[in-house]
């Protein structure tokens, strides 16, 4: 049976990444149709988010089978095999399947009634049938819960003490039922939620079934709520699945994804460290600087971080670079896609926060470039100070070919950096257009270096589709969690805590980063932005922040998220690329300057907000 649901599930995601190559060439079809011949068509604009929905959705399944859900895996990476395979079949059986039953039911209705109405498109030429695309929410649940299925079969049989599992079985169906009986709560329900869905992530259970799964216990275990609290459920689901905005999440990744493969990266850096390998700390600045353009076109810290780790981490190691300052510039500008456009965390924050996109492109462009001095300016000081971290590379080639040589490489993908975010500023084209032109844009470059191939076309899209359906369930499980939390009061709590207890606009906003920042030592970016992001909105407005400069200043503790021990995901990246070429201990210290740097741009963007509006507001 699990072979089976193995192979369908295989061939379902095969299907979703032609799917996402196709609706790359679609979007940018229609955006030249568009702008060029005033030919826009309300009929293909309506098919483009239908093909997205069934991609993330699809995918959904896809994703679950390659493990790409994403977890807190700190302790997990630590566990035997078979403490891995009873977290595996606990979170499945306990978490994943009862939501997805729960959304069965839903997303089933929601698809009846829809047929009953004959319910069609609101806009003139618009698509008929609109049951259908509803009807894909229930497919790709129903595909999620075979595959939850199939996840647990292939756990069982590689589990050894199978006792345990079942002890541990009877013990959460214990406490759920005494859950369900609506006993007092010895803590606040607030709380509780809480600290049980901290304790869930911390133990390495799936972060998005994590939040579904604890939603969907408390809806049940609370009197006053029950599973009304989740009833409209579908219907925001449905309201994410027609978010044009959130369409360019999976084609910036798959232009940032054919980059990585098509060696215009690697060839960059390789440039670049001949470049400015003559002076002191020229490697490490080298790495920034590479890192800011891969940043500015592919916004993928994995890829960036990986890559530079595999190519600049033995050069500069071997050139005698201190191993704290190679791995700590590493690490940290390969982060920079986080905030420099385009940022798929200035698009979660653009849509958690009903602001521009390309608002926020635009207000990042100064804050991107003052963490790229800061970050040069450190590694100069740093290596002048003390020669010896970072010692001048002798060589006999002039300068003037190395120079044509690093030009050469850098212009094809500066001139697609130029077209991506150079038609969002002038408003010619959506972020969305934007990024099908980028990933037309990444096939031709391709193309042109001569590395296009079948395989490049298919590792990218099947990974963009993995990519893209793990941050929507992740949103998805979010969305659940935020109705129960707000309606046992959670909102309301923040709200009068923030706005009657603190009573202060720069009370709230220290207390909102540093509340941000503790939080990225343990959870990753998607979770705050989906989750914490939402909270605190209403107080921005309430206090009337310019919720742009806030969104930048999240934007950019955020970005710390990924640098910060013992979770950061950068900091794993690297280890798990480097092998045995750098210790961990050897991460943690060189990271630590770099992330005070990124403490002072906060700071800097704090003092100073009218910095973000430079290139325009």
């Amino acid at each position: 049976m699990s072979y089976i649901i193995d192979s369908i599930t295989k061939k379902i995601g095969f299907f979703t990444a032609v799917l996402a190559i196709f609706l790359a060439l679609l979007v940018g079809y229609d955006a030249v149709m568009r702008y060029l011949f005033s030919e826009g068509s309300i009929a293909l604009e309506e098919l483009e988010w239908h093909i997205f929905d069934i991609i993330f959705l699809l995918g959904l399944s896809y994703a679950l089978k390659h493990k790409k859900h994403v977890r807190v895996d700190i302790f997990f990476v630590n566990y035997s095999k078979d403490t891995k395979a009873i977290v595996e079949i606990l979170s499945m059986l306990f978490l994943l399947i009862p939501f997805t039953l729960f959304f069965l039911q839903g997303s089933f209705d929601m698809t009846i009634q829809s047929f009953l109405q004959n319910e069609i498109s609101s806009d003139p030429g618009g698509l008929k049938y609109r049951f259908l695309i509803k009807g894909v929410s229930f497919l790709a649940f129903l595909l999620l819960f075979f595959q939850a299925i199939s996840e647990i079969i292939k756990s069982y049989y590689i589990l050894e003490n199978k006792r345990l599992l079942f002890v541990l079985i009877g013990g959460v169906v214990a406490i759920f039922i005494i859950m369900l009986q609506h006993l007092p709560f010895i803590i606040d329900p607030l709380w509780l939620m809480f600290l049980l869905t901290l304790f869930l992530l911390m133990s390495g259970f799936e972060v998005a079934f994590v939040f579904a799964g604890v939603a969907l216990l408390f809806a049940l275990s609370s009197e006053e709520l029950g599973l009304d609290v989740l009833e409209m459920l579908p219907y925001r689901v449905y309201g994410i699945m027609r978010n044009v905005t959130l369409m360019a999440i999976p084609l910036f990744i798959l232009m940032g994804l054919i980059l990585e493969k098509s060696k215009i990266a690697e060839d960059l850096l390789l440039s670049m460290g001949k470049l400015f390998g003559g002076i002191r700390g020229g490697l490490a600045i080298s790495v920034v600087v590479v890192g800011a353009i891969l940043a500015a076109s592919t916004g993928i810290v994995g890829a960036s971080v990986v890559m530079m780790s595999l190519i600049a981490l033995p050069l500069m190691l071997k050139h005698n670079y201190k191993p704290e300052l190679a791995t700590g510039a590493i690490v940290s500008s390969g982060t920079l896609g986080q905030i420099i456009p385009p940022s798929i965390v200035l698009i979660v924050l653009g849509d958690q926060m009903h602001l521009s996109v390309g608002d926020l492109f635009k207000s990042a462009v100064v804050p991107g470039i003052l963490l790229i001095v800061l970050y040069i300016l450190y590694i100069l000081i740093y290596s002048r100070i003390n020669p010896t971290v970072a010692p001048a590379i002798e060589t006999d080639e002039p300068y003037s070919e190395m120079l044509k040589s690093a030009l050469k490489v850098i212009t094809p993908p500066l001139i697609l950096i130029l077209a991506v975010l150079g038609s969002i500023f002038a408003g010619i084209a959506s972020p969305t257009e934007s990024a099908a032109i980028g990933v037309i844009g990444a096939l031709i470059l391709t193309a042109i270096n001569g590395q296009l191939s079948f395989e490049l076309l298919r590792y990218s899209s099947i990974e963009s589709v993995k990519l893209t359906s793990m941050i929507f369930m992740i949103l998805i499980g979010a969305t659940a969690f935020s109705l129960v939390f707000n309606e046992l009061g959670g909102q309301d709590i923040a709200l009068k805590f923030f706005a009657e207890d603190m009573g202060s606009k720069w009370g709230f906003i220290l207390f909102a980063m540093l509340v941000i920042f503790i939080l990225g030592f343990f959870i990753d970016f998607i979770e705050i932005a989906f989750v914490v992001v939402p909270i605190l909105v209403p107080i921005v407005h309430s206090f009337g922040i310019d919720a742009v400069w806030f969104a930048i200043l999240i934007a950019l503790n955020l970005q710390a998220s990924f640098l910060t021990p013992p979770f950061g995901f950068a900091l794993f990246y690297l280890k798990g690329s480097a092998g045995d070429l750098v210790t961990t201990k050897q991460i943690y210290k060189g990271v630590i300057p770099f992330i005070g740097l990124q403490i002072l741009a906060l700071v800097i963007i704090l003092l100073f907000p009218d910095l973000i509006y430079i290139f325009g507001k």
